[in-house]
């Protein structure tokens, strides 16, 4: 009965410090402190030397929890991903997720060397454990501090986060095994890690596509679907790692092969793996604070100190700018990359593989992890929307999200249900604008179900629902948030052509007659400024596009929300004054088109 007694009691303190790591969350987001380094304090408080004194040494379970936390992270990673959104950061995201990551390992290693005085091989593996970002740490402090990031620095930063993890795991497994055995080849690495990355592939996107087919094909009872999918991304990874391929790569890969086709139960799916990762970052820092030693830290606290500075001031920054190079990136950008690779999960699992396999000194390698991480949640973590700010790479967003409900239809895939309330502020209501891609169905009033015709006028307080496509039903939101005070249209602007910041270039092409660039015809005006601006859109603030200016009338959130149009000059200079006439016929044409659409 003992031996039930304590496997209770094991159960019982789990949960506990589970839950006090989620309620210690209220108290980060009050006082603005990194939610994660909360969880690492929980963990420390708990062990053996802190007041909690729970005895815990288990680097096998360590190591068990860290390859399920890191596959559900990476795999959540992969299914947020859109094609559209990283082909154009494709070729710096990689660059970064290799090259950068060995570059950050190798600069790292002299400081490792010099200070903790260890061998080269082992103070290259200093330098590859704490190597790689962490994509939950980076976007979880994002969001906590309300930021969005620019277009072209977020999916920067989401792919390179999700791709760096297999190429630092690949990198720590080698090192480890030549300090294990002595003896491997550059020859035998390279092959070694083709193999990983090309059976990797095949894994991810053979898997990915095969629960797609199971997910659309099999009728589950509803509420089995997430469990599903998370269950079958962790057969992918384990098959892959069992067949010597890199389990992480296939399981980003088969996330982003789910995440881009129509699926069943789609945003159920999103919902329960944002639980399942959020789970997965608390377990896996509250082990690393059970796991820590105070006592032993002391002996390694500054040279630890001296790895994470160097990490942080030096490696990181010189491997982003270096890989970047070849692209088209603004100083402030490259900058901002680089202060923003925050160490997490990532860091932890890694430092946990020369503890499992007996590596002498492992500890070396865990105590600096633990000093890294905590570090970089510290400075960097609390200095993300400080940093965001003065470099003008995000935007804040100042209006919350309003209550969105999303409900699955049965019996096709391509269109899902999104229902909000109506404000009386909101660009729905005091404009009448949602995209053309979503289509209004029924009206709640006064428990009453209404078809949107029988509901003319909407009015604040219904309830629309609108059919739209599950990937794209979040870009509504813009549509019923509270707007702000509009200021004073700007003299030369054209009042009558106003259109919505999530209106596309190649909508606006196709209306006005005008020409884009192909590579940016399916980003929205709002991402046109926000990528092209070199500062924080303001009411007034112009950009040229063809032979029209586009001239922000009213901002949300600092984001451009409505855009006018007017012609390049003004009118009393245009020669021969015909000229303006014709185009401004043109435009007001096809904005009555518009409205009448």
């Amino acid at each position: 009965m003992g031996s039930l007694d304590s496997v209770s009691i094991a159960i019982l303190l789990g949960a506990v410090l589970v839950m006090a790591g989620i309620m210690s969350s209220l108290i980060a987001l009050r006082f603005g402190a990194p939610l994660l380094l909360v969880f690492l304090g929980v963990g420390v408080l708990a062990g053996e030397s802190g007041p909690g004194g729970l005895h815990f040494n288990d680097v096998h379970t360590t190591y068990l929890v860290g390859s399920v936390a890191l596959a559900l992270i990476l795999f959540d990673g992969g299914l947020r991903t859109r094609f559209s959104s990283i082909r154009a950061v494709l070729a710096p995201s990689m660059a970064l997720a290799t090259v950068g990551v060995l570059l950050t390992a190798l600069l790292t290693a002299p400081v490792a060397h010099y200070f903790l005085n260890i061998s080269w091989t082992e103070s290259l593996l200093v330098g590859a454990v704490v190597a790689s970002t962490d994509a939950a740490a980076v976007f979880l402090l994002v969001h906590a501090q309300g930021l969005r990031l620019r277009p072209r620095v977020g999916a920067t930063l989401e792919v390179e986060s999700g791709t760096n993890d297999p190429f630092a795991v690949f990198l720590t497994l080698m090192l480890v095994e030549l300090l294990s055995l002595g003896q491997s080849t550059v020859g035998q690495v390279l092959v070694q890690f083709a193999r990983e990355a090309l059976l990797g592939t095949v894994f991810g996107v053979a898997g990915g596509r095969l629960v797609v087919l199971g997910l659309n094909r099999v009728a589950l009872p509803q509420g089995l679907h997430a469990p599903f999918v998370a269950t079958a991304a962790l057969v992918i990874f384990g098959a892959a790692q069992i067949s010597h391929a890199s389990g992480f790569l296939a399981v980003y890969l088969a996330g982003m092969v789910i995440g881009n086709r129509p699926t069943r139960a789609h945003n159920s799916v999103v919902a329960f793996l944002d639980a399942a990762t959020w789970l997965a970052q608390i377990v896996m820092f509250v082990l690393l604070g059970l796991l820590v030693w105070p006592g032993r830290l002391l002996a390694t606290i500054f040279p630890a100190i001296a790895v994470a500075l160097t990490l942080t001031l030096i490696a990181r920054p010189v491997a982003v700018f270096v890989c970047l190079l070849p692209f088209r990136f603004q100083w402030r950008e490259k900058l901002f990359i680089s202060w923003v690779g925050l160490r997490g999960a990532v860091a932890i699992f890694l430092a946990s593989i020369p503890l499992l396999v007996g590596l002498p000194k492992a500890y070396i390698y865990f105590d600096v992890a633990f000093v890294v991480v905590a570090i970089s949640l510290l400075f960097q973590g609390w200095t993300i929307g400080v940093a965001a700010r003065k470099l003008h790479v995000a935007l804040p967003r100042a209006e919350g999200s309003p209550r969105r409900i999303e409900l699955d239809l049965p019996g096709q895939l391509e269109q899902q249900l999104v229902g909000y309330p109506v404000r009386p502020k909101s660009l729905f209501f005091r404009r009448g604008l949602f995209p053309s891609w979503s289509k209004p169905t029924l009206v709640i009033r006064d428990e009453k179900i209404l078809s949107p015709s029988e509901a003319e006028p909407i009015a604040p307080g219904d309830y629309i629902y609108l059919l739209a496509p599950p990937e794209r039903a979040q870009a509504l939101d813009r549509f019923f948030v509270d707007m702000p005070p509009t200021s004073a249209p700007d003299p030369h602007l054209l009042g009558e052509f106003a259109v919505s910041g999530e209106t596309t270039l190649q909508d606006l092409a196709a209306i006005y007659g005008i020409a884009v660039d192909p590579d940016e015809a399916a980003r929205t005006v709002a991402d046109y400024f926000d990528l092209h601006l070199d500062r924080t859109p303001v009411a007034g603030a112009t950009l040229p596009l063809d032979s029209i200016v586009l001239v922000v009338r009213a901002v949300s959130g600092n984001r451009a929300h409505v855009v006018g149009l007017r012609l390049p000059e003004d009118e009393d200079d245009v020669k021969p004054p015909t000229r303006g006439d014709v185009v401004r016929q043109r435009l007001r044409k096809a904005w009555k088109e518009l409205s009448g659409a």
